[in-house]
């Protein structure tokens, strides 16, 4: 069994560094890893990425993380995730990892996902060069996820981290006129085909929190959502248990 914490949209600021720092130092007795689902800054500036890497820092539990709209807001990308990296976070973009942890290995497969919509409003790949372009985008966040999941085949846990939704499931509260925009059901191709334990997004903050992918649950771990600084999953194969963390 692993138990993991998982949050998206922390968006670190300032003004949230006490709170901030208070929650990632309540996990370490009680989780062995802590997955991030992007929009980790307010707005994407390098000083509230150190507030999340100041909190992230002397943890002994690992952390791993992808980057959300928000911290790509200023076009400081590559420079948040420098800083979180230096302070020890695990940074996927249209990557992988594994973690050798008590209950077992455990692989996860992390990228920021992108935009498209579902079914009855996706975007074509047709029209317009800068359409095209966003279709592509998407295109190569689906191929990342595939290419991923293929790597952690032989982990016993696998999980996909993601900030956008694969699944209009956990939009249900979202208006639906903005669907488009806060996913793609393209990205869960990959994901029916290989079937992880779980997939961890966020993204939606007026969306639902369960949802599903044939038989693989969807969470939307963002805290607007959840009500709680981290949900805590406790993980074995293919089997998922949801309880809140005190």
């Amino acid at each position: 069994m692993v138990t993991i914490a998982a949050a998206g949209d922390v968006h670190a600021s300032e003004a949230t560094r006490e709170r901030i720092a208070e929650s990632f130092a309540a996990l370490e007795p009680q989780v062995d890893l802590v997955l991030l689902a992007g929009d980790l800054t307010t707005l994407g500036e390098p000083d509230q990425a150190g507030v999340l890497a100041d909190a992230c820092r002397d943890l002994r539990v690992p952390v791993c993380a992808v980057l959300g709209n928000h911290d790509l807001h200023s076009g400081h990308g590559d420079e948040i995730a420098a800083i979180l990296k230096n302070a020890g976070l695990h940074m996927l973009d249209r990557s992988s990892t594994t973690f050798e942890l008590d209950g077992g290995e455990v692989g996860v497969v992390g990228t920021k996902g992108f935009i498209g919509g579902f079914t009855g409003s996706a975007l074509p790949d047709f029209g317009e060069p800068t359409l095209r372009q966003v279709y592509a985008e998407t295109t190569a966040e689906v191929d990342a996820i595939h290419r991923g999941l293929e790597a952690i085949a032989h982990c016993p846990v696998r999980i996909v981290l993601l900030h956008y939704s694969p699944t209009a499931d956990t939009l249900h509260g979202e208006p639906e006129g903005i669907w488009t925009y806060l996913g793609c059901d393209r990205l869960a191709t990959p994901i029916a085909e290989y079937r992880p334990d779980v997939v961890l997004h966020g993204h939606a903050h007026a969306g639902s929190f369960e949802g599903a992918i044939g038989t693989v649950p969807v969470y939307n771990v963002a805290v607007h959502v959840t009500g709680k600084d981290f949900y805590v999953f406790e993980l074995e194969g293919h089997e998922v248990e949801v309880e809140t963390l005190a």
